[in-house]
């Protein structure tokens, strides 16, 4: 399994080289208070971390809010039994 993952992040490493070195020439950014001159494989690449990080999060933040929803219902369940009973 691990050697799987190794070769897949291999892979994607050597894409984003590629991307890169394909995608050199620089395109400039104006974000209001400043402007940003990039090479366009850099900006490609930061915005796909960055989907990739807030798709993350945002999986994440789902889960984990469901999970405690869950356990306060359980609870609530056990104190609602063990109050029944003599």
């Amino acid at each position: 399994m691990r050697l799987i993952v190794m070769l897949l992040l291999l892979l994607f490493i050597a894409g984003g080289v590629v991307l890169g070195a394909l995608n050199a020439d620089l395109i400039g950014y104006d974000l209001g208070f400043a402007r940003v001159q990039v090479p366009k494989g850099a900006a490609l690449l930061a915005v796909l971390a960055l989907g990739w990080i807030l798709g993350g999060l945002t999986a994440w933040l789902g889960v984990t809010t469901r999970h405690r929803r869950e356990r306060r219902r359980a609870e609530k369940a056990v104190g609602t039994k063990a109050s029944k009973t003599p």
